[in-house]
């Protein structure tokens, strides 16, 4: 069976997040779903931001919200990352050929109530998906890992660069077999 969702996981600075923004660069309006990028002042990290391929941006954590919901010394507002599911949803709901892209299945996302069921229903759908997922181990996420329909990569500085192609050219094939 050729699967067809891929779990990109790595140590932290490994460029998993960078090969999900450059796939979703090439797919264009082939991709729907979000990524996180930091947020950073004066050159230190001081949170993190979600950003729909729709263009949406939200700040999912960051060290000034008084958040009860904590990654270490963020804080977490599990609600910022609405929109994003919202386009994931909308997608498997009208059944439209495109790929799906998570980034990431970790801590903070795992907060937001219908994260994981939603990450659930995209896996099972017909439509491919490529997500980051964390390294460590987890309830949630090792399941995933060992599920049949799943290509894990470890995302490392020999293939971080030619991983977004890679994965471009899968995802294309798989996209236009479902179209015809």
């Amino acid at each position: 069976m050729f699967p067809k969702n891929f779990l990109l996981t790595g140590l932290p600075g490994s460029g998993k997040t960078t090969v999900i923004v450059r796939l979703a660069g090439l797919l264009g309006n082939r991709a729907a779903g979000f990524y996180t990028t930091e947020i950073r002042v004066n050159g230190r990290r001081q949170g993190f931001e979600a950003v729909t391929t729709g263009g949406k941006r939200a700040v999912l954590a960051h060290v000034d919200f008084p958040s009860r919901q904590r990654v270490g010394k963020y804080g977490v507002k599990p609600e910022n990352l609405r929109d994003a599911l919202d386009e994931i949803k909308q997608v498997l709901a009208r059944g439209e050929p495109r790929c799906l892209l998570v980034d990431e299945i970790g801590k903070m996302e795992l907060f937001v109530p219908g994260f994981m069921e939603t990450v659930l229903a995209a896996l099972d759908s017909s439509l491919p998906v490529v997500a980051t997922i964390r390294t460590k181990p987890h309830p949630f996420c090792d399941p995933l890992k060992k599920r049949p329909d799943i290509r894990l990569i470890e995302v490392n500085k020999k293939n971080r660069d030619r991983l977004p192609e890679e994965l471009h050219g899968s995802i294309s094939a798989f996209l236009k077999r479902m179209i015809q």
